[in-house]
Formats: C-alpha cells, structure tokens, sequence
C-alpha cells in the first residue's frame, strides 16, 4: 500500500497562497498602469512587498522542507517541477530588486511610498548604472522577466492540475488540504519567529544602506542666493505675527488635479508704516523641509533634489519692498530666493488695521521653471503645472 504524503505547513499555504494572489495583483496592475500615478506607487509597493515574503518564504522552505512529490512522478517530471520552483524563487527576488534599482536610477527621482505611509529608500547605485543602456537593461530585465514569471506560473497551474486530474497523490491538496481530498497532517513545523524575524533583519539592514549613506552626508547647508543687497541691514520690525492665526498656502495641479499645502515654520520681520510705503519693508524665512501638501508621496518629493532640496537649501527667503497702493489695497516687489535662483514678483494684498491688529490677505503666482523646479524630470509640465499660487493669510499686533 502507498504511503500517504503529508501536506505543506500552514505558515506555506498561507505565503503560496497570499504570494499568488499578489502576484496575480501584479500582472494585471503591471498591464494597467499607463500614467496613473496612484497606480505605480501601488506597483512599487507590492513589488517590495513580495520581496520581503519571498525572503522569509525561502528561509522557511530551507528550514521546513517540503513534503516530497509523489512516488509515481516520472523523474523528469520531478526534475522539471523543481527548476520551476527555483525559476519562480529566483525571479520573484530578482524582477523586484530590478524594479528597486531602477527607480533609484531614474532621472525623474520619484520616492517611493510605501502603502502612501512608509518613505522607502533608493538603493545606491554607481554612476555607470545611471546611464541610458545601463537604464535600458533594467528594464528589459524587469519587463522581459515578467513574462517569463507568467510562464512558469502557467506551467506551474498546467502541472498541478494534470497530476491531480491524473489520480496520481497530488500536489494540490497538499496546498488546499480537505478540497481535493484528505493527506496526512504536516511534519511539525519549526522556525517562525527565526524565519519571518531573519528576514525582517536582512531586509532592514538591505534598506539601511541607503538611509545611512544619505545621513551621513558630510555637505554643509548652502546658504540661498541673498534676496538683495541690502538684506543684512536690520530691519526695525514694528508688527509681530500672530503664527497661529497665520500660514502660508501654496496650491498647483498634479497630473490633472489641484493640490494644496502650507509651511509649518516660517518667520517674518515686519515694518510697515502705511503712511511711509517708501521706508516699508519685511523679510520672511521659510524652513522649506516643512513643506505638506498633504500626501507623504508629495511631501518626500518636494525635500528632494529636483525641488526644494532641502538637505542643502533649508531655507527660502522673500524681502517686500517698494510698497504701494492699489485701488484694491496694496501691491510689493517679493524678491523670492529659493536654491540658487533670484526672482523678483508682484504680492498684491489687502490690510485692515483695526487699533494695533492688522489682518493681511495677500496673493502672488509663481512660476515653478524660474525656480528650476522640477526641471529634470517634467520640464514641459506634463505633471506638475507651472504655475504655482501662493497666498499669506494671518494677524499681526503693532509694537508699541
């Protein structure tokens, strides 16, 4: 009498089963991404996702191995399920860790965003792996490796199916035990917390790499380019903002839809005498890392190089100065530095002064190209839009 073979683990039914789900995720995902932004993040999300569970799927199978194929397989059979089995392992680390290194190389500099909650670092890579044929590997490696995973996979259904239609002690209810039929229960399974906790450490200790290299930088802070001449003179501030009751809100469009965001620190000197426009001034610093425009995957964008940089630029800086009236209120030249760039533009705003409180509403456009905001990656503002609003609201109290 043959003896009857033992199904898989629970800890592999479940990986085989949640990995084919993902997998099957992904395949439709990879064929409806087109531009949809959304959906990218997603495809890089799951993408790490099986990564991390194909590491501790490997740890597991090497320390629980799987129950043996049926006696009655032909040995090519067997050989043939085995390659498939170590085809599909090798490729669900390798299409990812492409996928990994070539966002990390592109020269668009997109983060990636875990899920729309965890900041995922790029890999670092040399120089050489920056270029356009080393770029057009890449993507073969990633896009041309994914058919070949839609093969094996239907090789590997093809497989199962024919061995449990032809009778024979079957694989299938090893994975979906009591569907297709009762197998002996598993060996006893051992190692869960050393499989799922090695691989936690290896894949920690993979995305440390890069977070360690870009926090070890030893580059000093530029300052950004003076927003005048004059600057270093001091002001006589003769308001005080109320920080609470005030912000900074700048709204744009991203592929199709507006955003919005504000900064959460910035400071201002202000002297302002309405009845002397011509000895008026102020100076606003604005902390640019503060940025949030209410999406992690926005926010990780604009600390980046090919936007604020704020690693190297902490700090935009605006100087108002030749004030004057308007027949809705009053206009000033803003001279914006951000980075290296100077750009002079109208702030026109309204100001109620009401005994020693003044309420200010002021608007400007900005146009992000004069910034080289952004320029590397969507010049032709096929993403972002060029303009950029920005508008100040708040109070401020004179100083007596």
């Amino acid at each position: 009498m043959k003896a009857e073979t033992s199904r898989y683990a629970l800890i592999a039914i479940t990986l085989h089963w949640v990995m084919a789900a993902l997998l099957l995720f992904m395949i439709w995902l990879g064929w409806n991404m087109d531009d949809h932004e959304a959906r990218y993040q997603l495809h890089k999300s799951v993408g790490i996702l099986l990564l991390f569970l194909t590491v501790v799927r490997v740890i597991w199978r090497a320390m629980n191995p799987p129950p043996p194929l049926p006696e009655e397989m032909p040995a090519h059979e067997k050989l043939a399920s085995h390659l498939v089995h170590m085809a599909f392992y090798g490729l669900m680390i390798v299409l990812p860790l492409a996928g990994w290194l070539l966002v990390s190389t592109s020269k668009f500099k997109v983060p990636t965003v875990l899920f729309g909650t965890i900041s995922w670092p790029h890999l670092p890579a040399p120089d050489f792996l920056r270029g356009n044929l080393a770029h057009a590997i890449l993507e073969n490696i990633h896009s041309k490796g994914a058919w070949v995973l839609i093969i094996l996979l239907g090789l590997h259904v093809a497989g199962a199916v024919k061995h449990e239609i032809g009778g024979e002690e079957g694989v299938l209810k090893k994975m979906l035990p009591g569907l297709f039929g009762k197998v002996a229960p598993p060996k006893t399974a051992r190692g869960y917390l050393r499989a799922f906790g090695t691989a936690i450490i290896a894949f920690a200790l993979v995305a440390l790499i890069p977070i360690a290299g870009s926090g070890s930088s030893d580059a000093t802070p530029a300052e950004a380019a003076p927003v005048a001449e004059g600057e270093a003179e001091t002001l006589s501030p003769n308001w005080t903002v109320n920080y609470e009751q005030s912000e900074i809100r700048f709204t744009g469009e991203y592929d199709g839809a507006g955003f919005t965001g504000t900064f959460g620190d910035w400071t201002a000197d202000i002297e302002f005498h309405p009845d002397d426009l011509a000895g008026s001034e102020a100076l606003v610093t604005v902390r640019t890392a503060t940025a949030d425009a209410g999406k992690k995957l926005y926010n990780d964008s604009l600390k980046g190089q090919e936007w604020f940089d704020t690693n190297t630029f902490p700090e935009a800086r605006i100087r108002l100065d030749n004030f004057r009236e308007t027949d809705t209120g009053y206009t000033a030249d803003a001279t914006i530095s951000l980075k290296t760039e100077l750009v002079t533009v109208p702030l026109d705003f309204t100001l109620d002064i009401e005994g020693d409180i003044a309420t200010l509403n002021a608007t400007t456009v900005m146009n992000r190209k004069a910034f080289d905001l952004g320029q590397a990656s969507d010049p032709a503002g096929t993403w972002v839009g060029e303009d950029v609003t920005v508008t100040v609201t708040g109070t401020a109290a004179a100083i007596r």
